[in-house]
């Protein structure tokens, strides 16, 4: 198998002893994650492809990259968190992603609630938690991300919205080291999941703030837009948005397009 395709032995060498299992092709690496939690899977470990053929996103849609073009992996979480406290795995996700990448990319990481990473004003990564309960108990988090590495998209409808790792920094990217890397900050950071610190760090990263925004949050049978001033986040995650008629909405879930 060509180098720039990871295996077995790559990951081994890159994880050390990190549980993990490895797919060439998959539909979705979460929901491999998902199985594997309820099967006993121990925190910190983690599922890797190299192809995602039915990757999911927010609201249902699809992430889907060309084998070698991309990290996709889904770590398997055990937190000890109330569920108003959830977003705040993706907060661990965020951060620990866009505090590798600015290793490799000083000044051009930022990041656009609620859960993407961009690079250079381009989405680069995307987050998505999952959480499986047993009633009312949480059971685990599985904590999707795709981070797009070496895939090109000019010439494509992404062009203008999307770019990678490689487009950026002109630089070669080994994948099972960035994994390596990225699941060292996750870790760090989930031990620190309910200190102000998390918040804090992951507010200090948001583009958004301080931005006249489209908020559109997910109705019950339509969707609602919403324009305004993103002020600022709350101790949840949520967005603080200040209207046209002064009084602030919060919103807790949707996603938000710049104005400017």
């Amino acid at each position: 198998m060509p180098d720039e395709f990871l295996s077995e032995a790559r990951l081994k060498a890159a994880l050390g002893e990190r549980p993990f299992r490895f797919h060439e092709q998959v539909g979705s690496t979460n929901d491999l994650a998902q199985r594997w939690a309820l099967d006993g899977a121990p925190a910190g470990a983690v599922v890797v492809a190299e192809e995602q053929v039915a990757g999911r996103g927010r609201f249902g849609r699809t992430w889907l990259a060309p084998a070698g073009t991309a990290l996709l992996f889904s770590v398997i979480l055990r937190p000890q968190i109330r569920a108003e406290r959830l977003a705040r795995l993706t907060m661990v996700g965020a951060v620990a992603v866009a505090e590798t990448v600015m290793g490799m990319a000083p000044g051009q990481v930022r990041l656009k609630w609620p859960n993407d990473v961009w690079l250079a004003g381009h989405k680069v990564a995307g987050i998505l938690p999952e959480a499986i309960w047993l009633g009312s108990d949480l059971q685990a988090i599985v904590l999707g991300i795709g981070v797009n590495v070496s895939m090109d998209f000019a010439g494509t409808a992404l062009a203008d919205s999307a770019t990678s790792i490689e487009t950026v920094t002109g630089q070669h990217v080994d994948r099972a080291a960035l994994l390596a890397a990225i699941l060292g900050r996750i870790d760090a950071w989930t031990a620190r999941l309910e200190e102000p610190a998390l918040l804090e760090t992951w507010r200090g990263w948001l583009a958004t703030l301080g931005r006249r925004v489209t908020a559109t949050a997910p109705g019950e049978q339509i969707d609602e837009q919403i324009s305004g001033e993103a002020l600022d986040v709350d101790d949840s995650g949520a967005l603080l948005l200040r209207v046209d008629d002064g009084s602030v909405r919060r919103i807790v879930s949707g996603e938000v397009t710049l104005a400017d």
